[in-house]
């Protein structure tokens, strides 16, 4: 067996890991050289999202305090950091609102807005803040729609399995704002987007459904979702995907000459951000992909078969080996992000009397987890850590959890059946039971799920 003696405890070296990739996203290191000049006029800046408020309190400790600056910026209840020691009050509004599913309080920040941007001028500059969870923060139902069929729709996709991207198809199509709806009210302004990417692939019309960016998908790919999905909603709202009259602005449109958007933080940086810090604790690192996607216990299983392989292996003849070695050389770390999903109720026809009393608890990171767990089967040579980047993962105050060679042992003496709360989407109970949930707080980022797995290989 490898010596591994020179490296940390396992675990701190995988939560080492987790905090280099939240520190390379965090909005004070990436934002300010992407800043423009002022403009000749006002600068007004509209953010949404997690690190929306992050991003403009870096924003405003950047820009010239001779030069003017207001806006609004709305976040997540709770992820509005600390104004720094020595600093004055904000010159941008920060608002709060609910998230996953939007709230009273995100229609009227959305309102507050939206009021920010009147009476623009050529000579102005509006800088739009954007990252993951803007979707939900922004609240704006499309007339003849309400708050309550917006929350709606949200819970639907939020149950459905659907990824992503297939969510944000409908989501652009069915608001006032998103699919670059906002861009339009922010003529004749110039309009600077600077967005950090919580998405696979980076596609800038999926970050927070794009409100400031042309937008590629069309009202049939909408309905697609809707279709494959069997989501519900209003037969005027239908009507008008089917005739088109909900259709959102597209790339080439004239209106967006004089745009600009830049990614400023991506789930690949701050991937390779971890894998130089492993390097130079001495593991080899290997980043797997920022962009995997899939029900979440799945996406654990594969993980698992790739540990199991690298640890078994001798890893050193690479992928072509006649052999079947490894093309990860252990002792080493696998980095991968992405996008999971949770299906509820995806096994609920397995209920039995051990999962009736569980409620759903975690989210993607720790149902990914759990279900590597029982994958890997107490493997002595792997331990795993996922967590949200944000710090929330899912419906849990943890970020994450952490996965040890003797989890299924320690869950089994503490008398949990793993199989049972996996089937019960109880993952977040299973490691907060076991001492094992990642609990960071809000980070102010959100660059997606991070997952590092430690491998060392067998005898």
């Amino acid at each position: 067996m490898t010596d591994m003696s020179h490296l940390p405890d396992p675990r701190a070296l995988l939560r080492s890991l987790f905090d280099t990739a939240v520190a390379q996203a965090q909005p004070a290191l990436a934002l300010p050289p992407h800043l423009p000049p002022p403009p000749k006029g006002r600068t007004v800046v509209i953010g949404a999202g997690k690190a929306s408020a992050a991003m403009a309190r870096a924003l405003q400790a950047a820009w010239p305090t001779d030069k003017p600056l207001s806006g609004v910026a709305i976040t997540r209840h709770g992820h509005v950091p600390p104004l720094p020691a020595g600093a004055s009050a904000d010159r941008i509004t920060l608002l709060e609102a609910a998230h996953p599913v939007p709230d009273e309080a995100g229609l009227r920040a959305t309102q507050q807005m939206l009021d920010a941007l009147k009476g623009l001028t050529p000579d102005d500059l509006v800088i739009a803040l954007m990252s993951g969870g803007g979707s939900a923060l922004l609240a704006a139902p499309l007339p003849g729609w309400s708050l309550q069929g917006e929350q709606d729709l949200n819970r639907q996709l939020l149950r459905s399995g659907a990824a992503i991207g297939e969510m944000n198809a409908v989501r652009r199509h069915l608001s006032a704002l998103k699919g670059g709806r906002l861009a339009t009210l922010c003529r004749p302004a110039r309009l600077l987007t600077l967005a950090i990417s919580d998405v696979p692939g980076d596609a800038l019309h999926d970050i927070a459904s794009g409100p400031t960016v042309p937008d590629p998908s069309t009202c049939a790919d909408a309905l697609a979702v809707i279709d494959r999905y069997q989501l519900t909603l209003p037969p005027a709202l239908l009507e008008g995907l089917r005739e088109g009259t909900l259709e959102t602005p597209k790339p080439g449109d004239a209106a967006f000459a004089r745009d600009e958007a830049k990614l400023i933080a991506t789930p690949l940086a701050m991937l390779h951000a971890a894998a130089e810090h492993a390097r130079h604790l001495g593991l080899k690192a290997y980043v797997l992909s920022d962009r995997i996607e899939g029900e979440a216990r799945e996406v654990g299983t594969v993980h698992a078969g790739l540990a199991l392989h690298a640890a078994r292996s001798c890893g050193s003849q690479g992928p072509q080996g006649a052999d079947g070695a490894s093309p990860f050389e252990a002792p080493c770390v696998l980095l991968s992000g992405g996008e999971t999903t949770v299906t509820l109720g995806a096994v609920s026809a397995q209920a039995d009397g051990a999962t009736s009393s569980l409620a759903p608890s975690g989210g993607r990171c720790s149902e990914f987890l759990l279900g590597a767990a029982l994958a890997l089967r107490g493997e002595p040579c792997v331990w795993m850590l996922a967590a949200d980047t944000d710090g929330i993962d899912g419906a849990s105050e943890a970020a994450g959890a952490l996965l040890t060679p003797d989890t299924l042992a320690r869950a089994r003496a503490a008398g949990m059946d793993p199989y049972a709360m996996l089937r019960a989407h109880a993952s977040g109970q299973f490691f907060e039971r076991l001492g094992d949930a990642v609990v960071s707080g809000p980070t102010f980022t959100n660059v997606n799920d991070f997952r590092a797995v430690l491998v060392h290989r067998g005898a």
